[in-house]
């Protein structure tokens, strides 16, 4: 979840690192430091906070030197001060190492090293690998062979970077269940967590695989398995630029992401859709019609956001596929003993292709002879290159925290392969041909919604002192109030739950008074009159609702304290646009109360840890 970029190169690395660690500093803001190799000793600078903290400690006095580290990081094991940033030194200051991930059996090791005479000075599980690669290192073994040495005894995950004084141009990475890549540059080389960080520079990378080790000059750099054995490995090209990851005059990233909406659902669906045969054309999917046909049972597994995108996923199989379809947060499918075999079905969905758990859970899927399919927005990600196919987003990078563009992309993404599904099984060419009309049409309709922004702004302005807001919706929108609660929860910090809308008689009515805010999502569908239903009982107890409605329904006016109307599709496609003012509102009411919308706090975007 931390962001690490390093640089070797005729360059002075520190403000090339420091610029490249800005483009990470989603992923991890809890503290930030650099290491630098400069006339054959290592200087290392840290501090607790954001980038620009450690910025104004450095002040006028950029260290020189041509290879650096940078870190900025997501605490897992001790508090987020100066002590515990990263870079870790040795004990005698001679290595300096980055790191994203958790080293399992870090305690043992660390009573071993004590033992042996080395000195901790941090609380973090990271300081264990800088200490054991010291040991191997200092009987003038090569750095990458003490890296080597030291991974071998590791247990648990990492992405890491090292650097030696005694190898003042190389830098040393290494993965295992935490990504990182090699960007290839003239001259210069790059190491990073996410190609974000060297966009700048360059768009050949080499993604690393669990296992590798990547040593990186100036001039080359080679890949190795954990015997330092040399392996050879493809260069990829980066297909989005610099300018898809700046804010382009919007306040915030989530701001821009939100209004980019109708542009990522379009090239979500962009050259898949097939009107006149009622289908769609999925070429990244490997397994043959004759493949699908065989399929019993679809599992879909995903965390967060991505889990709610998977229910709505779920409803739509089982009713235009009527395939059997579950739904499992991965961090439970991977422990349990799930029943899978060769004729079930298997879909990530992560927006980083990152996600730890639902990567583990596809790789559990597969060691019991699951099919596996992923639904991710990063080419190259390790979803990606483990599963057995999938649908690329390409809803464009996501750098706010808070997931928006990525979620639409996935509904749509879902939608795209259900109706692939349907067409092979019950679904008759009119009722395709009527789904993929729909999709058509949906980055316009998309479009309509985002225009009543400023609506929902003022809206906004009369929930900002709420202390709890309850979310509640039937069918397809059940996921989608799950969804809006937790956007509010994790800008605004103000507590929310999601409800299927009659399970609010089972305990959340107790909640309702004068001063509690409920957002009913109640369009127009066939589950319309039994939430009216539920308004109706909201409203007697003093609720104040908010409700989200078709266009043209004047049947709310009178129980709803606001209405904000979205356009009518298929039901299916419905959480497509009424997610949308959720997402509004969420951020406008971060914004009012003073909440640093894009980076809130104890959250980071790629979660690579347990």
């Amino acid at each position: 979840m931390c962001g690490i970029v390093g640089y070797t190169g005729p360059r002075q690395g520190v403000p090339l690192v420091l610029d490249g660690l800005k483009r990470l500093e989603y992923r991890g803001y809890d503290s930030a430091g650099i290491a630098v190799v400069d006339g054959g000793h290592v200087e290392v600078f840290k501090a607790p906070g954001r980038i620009s903290v450690l910025e104004k400690e450095l002040g006028s006095r950029m260290p020189a030197g041509h290879t650096a580290l940078a870190h900025t990081r997501w605490a897992t094991h001790g508090a987020p001060n100066t002590v515990n940033a990263h870079p870790h030194t040795d004990c005698g200051g001679t290595i300096a190492l980055v790191h994203n991930g958790i080293i399992e059996n870090a305690q043992v090791l660390r009573t071993a090293l004590s033992k042996r005479g080395h000195v901790f000075r941090s609380a973090t599980d990271t300081e264990v690998l800088a200490h054991l690669v010291e040991d191997l290192h200092a009987n003038g073994t090569p750095l990458v062979d003490a890296v080597a040495g030291a991974l071998r005894q590791v247990e648990g995950t990492y992405g890491i970077a090292v650097v030696s004084s005694r190898e003042p141009d190389t830098i040393v990475a290494a993965r295992r269940g935490s990504p990182l890549l090699v960007a290839i540059g003239a001259g210069e080389n790059f190491v990073a967590s996410d190609a974000s960080a060297v966009l700048a520079h360059t768009r050949s990378v080499v993604y690393l695989d669990d296992g590798e080790i990547a040593v990186v000059r100036p001039g080359d750099y080679r890949i190795l398995d954990l015997h330092t054995v040399e392996k050879e490995k493809a260069v990829t090209q980066v297909d989005w630029d610099l300018g898809t990851i700046e804010r382009g005059g919007f306040a915030h990233f989530m701001l821009k992401e939100i209004m980019e909406q109708p542009e990522s659902v379009q090239n979500t669906l962009r050259g898949r859709l097939l009107e006149e045969e009622g289908t769609v054309r999925l070429g990244g999917l490997n397994i043959s019609d004759e493949e699908l046909l065989r399929i019993q049972r679809i599992v879909i597994t995903a965390c967060g956001t991505s889990w709610h995108a998977a229910l709505i996923g779920e409803y739509m199989m089982e009713e235009l596929a009527r395939i059997p379809t579950e739904v499992e947060y991965a961090s439970e499918f991977r422990y349990r003993n799930p029943i899978v075999d060769e004729r079930t079905l298997v879909i990530g969905i992560s927006q980083s292709g990152e996600t730890a758990d639902t990567l583990a859970a596809l790789r559990e899927a597969k060691r019991r002879g699951a099919r596996t399919l992923g639904l991710v927005n990063v080419v190259g990600s390790t979803i990606a290159r483990e599963v057995d196919g999938g649908i690329y987003l390409h809803a464009g990078p996501e750098i706010g925290v808070a997931s928006t563009k990525a979620f639409t992309s996935q509904i749509a993404a879902l939608a795209l392969l259900t109706l692939k599904m349907g067409r092979l099984r019950a679904l008759s060419i009119l009722q395709g041909r009527e789904v993929v009309r729909a999709l058509g049409r949906l980055p316009a309709l998309v479009q309509r919604v985002l225009a009543r922004a400023p609506e929902v702004e003022r809206i906004a302005e009369r929930l900002i002192r709420a202390t709890n807001v309850l979310y509640l919706g039937r069918g397809y929108n059940f996921p989608v109030a799950l969804e809006g609660a937790l956007k509010l929860k994790e800008i605004s910090y103000i507590h929310a739950e999601g409800y299927p809308a009659a399970e609010m008689k089972h305990g959340p009515i107790a909640l309702i008074d004068d001063l509690m805010p409920v957002v009913f999502v109640a369009p127009k569908d066939t589950v319309y009159q039994k939430v009216v239903s539920n308004i109706e009982e909201v409203k007697a107890r003093g609720g104040k609702v908010i409700a989200i409605v078709t266009e043209g329904d004047t049947g709310l006016a009178k129980l709803a304290d606001h209405q904000i109307e979205i356009p009518e599709t298929l039901d299916l496609l419905t959480p497509v646009l009424s997610v949308l003012p959720l997402q509004l509102l969420a951020y406008y009411i971060a914004v009012r109360r003073g909440c640093n919308v894009d980076q809130p706090r104890n959250l980071a975007k790629s979660v690579t840890v347990e």
